[in-house]
């Protein structure tokens, strides 16, 4: 959520403008409480808020956990926050194969650990849980690891404390990449329900690129006929930012509205979900 200004209220009832686009931050608090609510974003919860309550259960018995990470614009200073969903459940398709995932981050489906490729099982790996690959993709790219030059290299969940809501690992990687930037998505995401239709600020969890990246990024246009040229380029072949534009728009992307260019005030006129205006093919807005 983009949050500006210090006025004290409920973070239930007050509006903010929203924002879509490219933004560089800092990462300035995971899983806070309600006093850095509070001191930082002048809110105060409500005592039946849920905004803190980051440890869960499913029906069928499954502990979660509900990682807020909130990222503050360098730009603007504008603060959002960005969500991974932990559960402690095996990542499994829909045609039954298991997802597995190393400690760099590279993650591979198989129906056993003995059909797994070969250069995979050269890495130490495990079965991946859920919400698991995309936080260690995210906590790779804000630590500036760089696992095709530095072999040794690599990210290692504490799963056991982290079911247990022990973020203190990831808050502690707070100072020690103090001075490191990510690129982030800011989204609108729009729900339709019995009361009319309704939007909310919202930033994509499954895709972040380092700052250079968006320099370079801001060099190009990125329209359809581009997303479908590099699409069908090798992977060897992708820039930073093209991987990170294919993660974002293709078939299993980014399904709120969004924009490539960078961060600027949502308009709801733009977006097709919100309103009857339809989005020309070539328009950087989907």
């Amino acid at each position: 959520m983009a949050i500006a200004g210090t006025k004290r209220e409920s973070l239930e009832t007050k509006e903010y403008a929203k924002k879509v686009g490219l933004f560089d931050a800092h990462i300035i608090a995971i899983n806070p409480d309600a006093e850095w609510y509070n001191d930082e974003l002048g809110i105060q919860l409500k005592e039946d808020s849920k905004a803190t309550v980051y440890l869960g259960v499913t029906d069928e018995g499954v502990k979660t956990l509900r990682v807020d990470i909130w990222l503050q614009d360098v730009k603007t200073s504008d603060k959002f926050k960005t969500t991974f969903y932990l559960k402690d459940k095996a990542i499994v398709s829909k045609s039954g194969k298991t997802q597995f995932i190393t400690d760099q981050c590279t993650t591979s489906y198989a129906e056993s650990e003995d059909y797994l490729p070969t250069w995979f099982v050269k890495r130490d790996y495990h079965v991946a849980r859920e919400g698991e690959p995309d936080l260690c993709t995210f906590l790779a790219t804000w630590t500036n690891l760089n696992f095709y030059e530095d072999q040794d290299a690599k990210i290692v969940l504490e799963w056991k404390d982290l079911m247990k809501g022990n973020v203190s690992e990831l808050r502690d990687q707070i100072e020690i990449s103090e001075k490191n930037t990510v690129v982030a998505m800011a989204t609108v995401k729009v729900v339709e329900s019995s009361e009319g239709i309704k939007e909310y600020q919202s930033v994509f969890n499954k895709a972040f690129m380092p700052s250079y990246a968006l320099r370079q990024m801001r060099q190009i246009s990125v329209n359809k006929e581009y997303i479908t040229r590099i699409g069908k380029k090798l992977p060897k072949e992708l820039k930073v930012y093209d991987r990170f534009i294919l993660k974002v728009a293709g078939e299993y992307g980014c399904k709120d509205f969004y924009s490539f260019t960078d961060l600027k005030e949502y308009n709801a006129a733009d977006n097709f979900v919100a309103s009857d205006k339809v989005i020309a093919a070539d328009d950087d807005m989907f």
